[in-house]
């Protein structure tokens, strides 16, 4: 399960956190998920490439209509800090891309994670507990 700290951490999400909260095909990932962000007073950054792919995602995976859609980004956005992807983001993500051997979409969330000044990164798609520029810890939080 995830580790948690005495004082708040600054959490990323990658697409699959916000993905399982909205799936029903997945109902313990759901529920984790779910707990993760509702049980603790960490403060949570997702970007703007995460909450596109989720978009893309509830769309064409799980048919959810467009209103249905546009709420639960509103809900991010208003629950989360909502990181830009700029130049310096993709310059970044590059040389993660080069140094870890990371696809570019994930070199992309680390990237965000890390401009943000995020300590932990929820992500199923990377290694368990890996730490990424000695900032940067990656948890899978359905290990």
């Amino acid at each position: 399960m995830t580790e948690t700290n005495s004082t708040a951490d600054k959490i990323f999400l990658d697409t699959n956190i916000p993905v399982y909260m909205y799936s029903k095909d997945e109902p313990v990932k759901q529920i984790i998920a779910s707990e993760l962000i509702l049980n603790d007073d960490s403060e949570y950054v997702i970007s703007t490439q995460v909450i596109g792919e989720f978009i893309n995602i509830l769309s064409r995976k799980f048919k959810y209509g467009i209103q249905d859609i546009k709420v639960a980004v509103d809900d991010f956005r208003e629950n989360f800090e909502v990181g830009i992807i700029k130049t310096d983001t993709i310059d970044t993500a590059l040389f993660i891309m080069g140094k870890y051997r990371f696809s570019y979409w994930d070199s992309m969330i680390v990237s965000s994670a890390l401009n943000k000044k995020c300590n932990i990164l929820y992500s199923e798609d990377l290694q368990h507990e890996q730490i990424a520029e000695k900032e940067l810890k990656i948890i899978n939080p359905f290990e």
